[in-house]
């Protein structure tokens, strides 16, 4: 699975919109405002950073896991 599907996944696990969410980053970053339309052309040419993804998901409440696959050791 994508980065895009995962984002849309979580948005509809949340009941909630992309639009919604951006506004929820623009309130954390109002020097630096983005749309909802830059973000899902971020994703359409996967140039979304890791940082711009891991705020998004920590705006849901979710964590964004790093796991060695071998022994599951986390980071």
């Amino acid at each position: 699975m994508d980065t895009r599907a995962r984002i849309k996944s979580v948005l509809a696990a949340e009941n909630t919109t992309l639009k919604s969410l951006v506004g929820r980053v623009n309130e954390r970053h109002p020097e630096k405002p983005t749309t909802a339309q830059n973000v899902t052309n971020k994703m359409a040419k996967r140039t979304i950073r890791f940082d711009e993804v891991s705020e998004m998901m920590d705006i849901l409440g979710y964590d964004v896991v790093i796991r060695r696959r071998t022994d599951g050791w986390e980071c």
